[in-house]
């Protein structure tokens, strides 16, 4: 089974502050309504560009989809 991408995320939280990958995780944890089962692209990507804080920006999420998509395919 493929793990959620927010579970995926959460392995970025503790970074450096700098990263912008570690920043999103961070955000993305505090973030209760953040849509913590899915594996959608089409779902995250709409939540991210409505939904999301600063620290979630779509350039950190494209970077984290990629990485993620590579690693679960």
């Amino acid at each position: 089974m493929k793990k959620s991408f927010y579970l995926f995320v959460l392995t970025f939280r503790g970074g450096d502050w700098n990263d912008k990958k570690s920043r999103f995780a961070e955000s993305a944890f505090l973030d209760h309504s953040f849509p913590k089962t899915s594996t959608s692209f089409e779902e995250l990507s709409s939540y991210i560009e409505t939904m999301a804080d600063e620290h979630m920006t779509t350039q950190a999420f494209d970077e984290l989809w990629d990485i993620y998509e590579t690693k679960y395919r």
